[in-house]
């Protein structure tokens, strides 16, 4: 997902000379696509062989050609390809009652070939990377990876230098069931908001919170995103947006907004190596819930033989002390919208401190703790003159995950 697949670079095999340079699509997809086929993402799970890999439908650059700034490029040794990073560059809220903006990087998609890891690669593709980071502008650069992912935690806090740990966000993960909508609440009501009323609320709630995008409105305008919802108390006499906006801060009922991003179509998952128990016991849900579905057996869908698609959850937030309650009727939305859509799996991410955590179902054997880590890249721009250094910033309660970085 957000995770990197990187080598522990230095320490192994001699540094091997490589030329770091653009992807070209003409010449370069076929061995792209073979390179991340062989890199898993992120770490076995507890010393067994079980690891996600990626399947980018034919389209390497899908995970950054929404952002408004990016560049893929890979590492050739001789006619071979090695290694590839991607990047994007976007204008972002540094959180706080201020409003501050900045211009951030943001590094993904590392991927090594398992036969020239620990060789430097690595590092030479990031380096690179924030070159153009630097020439784009960007006063930041920031890499989520998997907390237990220790040969990449090292590989950015240690051997490329300046790193540090930023933020710790965690992906929740929930099956989508194959026969039955989850019910949902009858207290709660879920209305669809168009992306102008969408955009609407987010500038107007969200402009404060950390990584929250200036560009929201071509997020919400993209073909991959399949809408926004927000929950209020079925008794609310709901007459648009401006009027919910106008009620004062604290004196409204609880409410939750959630978006989903369609990740189906820009790229699926497969997990490989599961344990056997895992198999079997995911393959009696199903024929339980096959057999007598009006048990409602939780049946978990197969994610182990053959790639699966995703829906994410984004712009997850809420207010009053039912939000929770509100978060998790937009959870169960998303399932029922991720069932006929033929997604097996709904993804959230939310940092560790967010009320509206405590409303978001998921299986946490699917899930991860997410590590981000930041460095800063230059002095001198606006930004630092009004909140100083980020990196050394304390954490808010909430975050913005973009969904084009997913």
């Amino acid at each position: 997902m957000v995770a990197v697949a990187a080598e522990p670079d230095g320490g192994g095999a001699a540094a091997v000379s490589v030329l770091v340079r653009e992807y070209d699509g003409d010449r370069d997809l076929a061995a792209v696509e073979r390179l991340e086929q062989a890199c898993e993402v992120g770490p076995s799970s507890g010393g067994k062989k079980m690891c996600l890999f990626t399947d980018l439908l034919g389209d390497p650059l899908c995970r950054v050609r929404h952002s408004p700034a990016y560049l893929m490029l890979v590492a050739e040794n001789g006619e071979e390809i090695v290694g590839v990073v991607r990047g994007s560059v976007k204008t972002v809220s540094c959180g706080g009652k201020q409003q501050v903006f900045c211009k951030v990087a943001y590094l993904l998609g590392l991927r090594v070939s398992p036969a020239h890891r620990r060789r430097g690669i690595a590092r030479k593709l990031v380096q690179r990377m924030e070159e153009w980071f630097r020439t784009s502008g960007a006063e930041y650069a920031y890499v989520a990876t998997d907390a237990d992912n220790e040969a990449s935690v090292r590989l950015f806090t240690s051997r490329c230098g300046g790193y540090a740990k930023f933020r710790t966000p965690s992906l929740l993960v929930h099956p989508v069931f194959r026969h039955h909508d989850l019910t949902p609440s009858r207290r709660t009501r879920i209305i669809q908001l168009s992306p102008m009323e969408a955009e609407t609320l987010y500038r107007a709630r969200f402009a404060g919170v950390e990584f929250f995008p200036t560009d929201i409105d071509a997020v919400l305008n993209n073909n991959l995103s399949l809408g926004t919802f927000l929950a209020v108390p079925a008794a609310m006499n709901w007459v648009g947006i401006e009027a919910f906006l106008a009620m004062p801060e604290g004196s409204s009922s609880s409410w939750a907004v959630a978006s989903v991003w369609n990740s189906k179509d820009a790229f699926r998952l497969q997990l490989r190596g599961a344990p056997a128990l895992w198999r079997a016991a995911a393959l009696a849900t199903r024929a339980a819930d096959a057999a007598a579905p009006w048990l409602r057996v939780p049946s978990v869908p197969d994610l182990f033989s053959s790639p699966f698609g995703v829906h994410f959850i984004y712009g997850l937030a809420g207010a009053g002390h039912d939000a929770p309650r509100m978060a998790r009727a937009l959870c169960r939305h998303a399932h029922n919208l991720a069932r006929r859509a033929g997604a097996r799996v709904v993804v959230a991410e939310v940092a560790g401190g967010d009320p509206v955590r405590a409303g978001v179902p998921h299986w946490p054997r699917l899930g991860a703790e997410d590590l981000w880590c930041v460095k800063r890249l230059a002095d001198g721009y606006e930004s630092a003159s009004v909140i100083g250094d980020w990196t050394k910033a304390p954490p808010g309660n909430s975050i913005f995950v973009d969904p084009r970085e997913f």
